[in-house]
């Protein structure tokens, strides 16, 4: 069981923003999507989290068409965390973390759910950020506490059978090499627990070492799909990104000239 798209596309006007994009993310995978600015990945994931509508094509959440799932529904099978977030309360970050929880109905719960919460807040090293107001932290600092809140969501205090999704748009922005890392390491340690991811990365070798699949973007269409070592060719570079680079292998990395 997975997610499929089918033949989507999504028009402003007359013009396409994609274009029969066909794809599918399984769960225990983690599928990246490059491309260039205006390629329509943002548009795509916008679409996967329900945020829009296609114009054409449907996207099938285990079998079932997404637009027929309640926000109750979309909530508890992905978890999405997009570019940015305005917050316009004064929240404390423990607060903005807790947002997360989608089973807050369950009080006989609250021991095992602040217990997660630390172990949430450890993973993204933000324990020492709790009692922060959110909108005094620094840009990469509230990139973290709103990727805690995202993983908050995917867990539950009850035994679900259903696959669970993690959709995350350029989650590594604002932040630096130690923290990326940090967070690529926790997406690969969610995909072993048979979470489907798909994200947007800009950074080649980083999608090169944790990727299991990339699909590279280009004006709208789904130019190539594959396992990293198929579509991180010199040829694929340079066609979507009109630059040209060097790829070496064992281990996959990619130089610019």
């Amino acid at each position: 069981m997975s997610i499929e798209i089918v033949d989507l596309s999504y028009v402003i006007g007359e013009r396409f923003i994609l274009k029969n994009i066909n794809l599918s993310i399984e769960p225990g995978k983690i599928i990246t999507i490059l491309g260039p600015n205006g390629a329509g990945k943002s548009t795509l994931i916008k679409l996967l989290a329900g945020d829009k509508q296609p114009t054409k094509g449907k996207i099938y959440y285990e079998n079932s068409d997404f637009r027929n799932f309640s926000l109750e529904e979309k909530a508890e099978l992905r978890a999405v965390m997009s570019q940015s977030h305005i917050i316009n309360f004064d929240y404390t970050v423990k607060e903005i973390v807790e947002m997360g929880w989608i089973d807050r109905g369950v009080l006989h719960q609250k021991t095992n759910f602040n217990k997660e919460i630390n172990i949430i807040s450890n993973k993204c090293l933000i324990k020492n950020l709790l009692h922060r107001k959110f909108n005094t932290l620094s840009g990469g600092e509230q990139k973290r506490v709103h990727f805690a809140r995202t993983l908050l969501q995917l867990w539950s205090p009850f035994e679900n059978k259903r696959n669970k999704y993690l959709v995350l748009d350029e989650p590594l922005s604002n932040l630096d090499l130690f923290h990326e890392i940090n967070f690529m390491n926790i997406i690969k340690e969610l995909s072993k627990r048979k979470i489907g991811i798909v994200l947007i990365l800009h950074d080649l070798n980083i999608t090169a070492k944790y990727s299991d699949f990339i699909a590279m973007m280009s004006e709208g269409h789904l130019k190539f799909y594959g396992s990293p070592s198929q579509v991180l060719t010199r040829n694929n570079l340079y066609e979507v990104y009109k630059l040209k680079m060097k790829v070496s292998r064992n281990p996959l990395r990619i130089f610019y000239y």
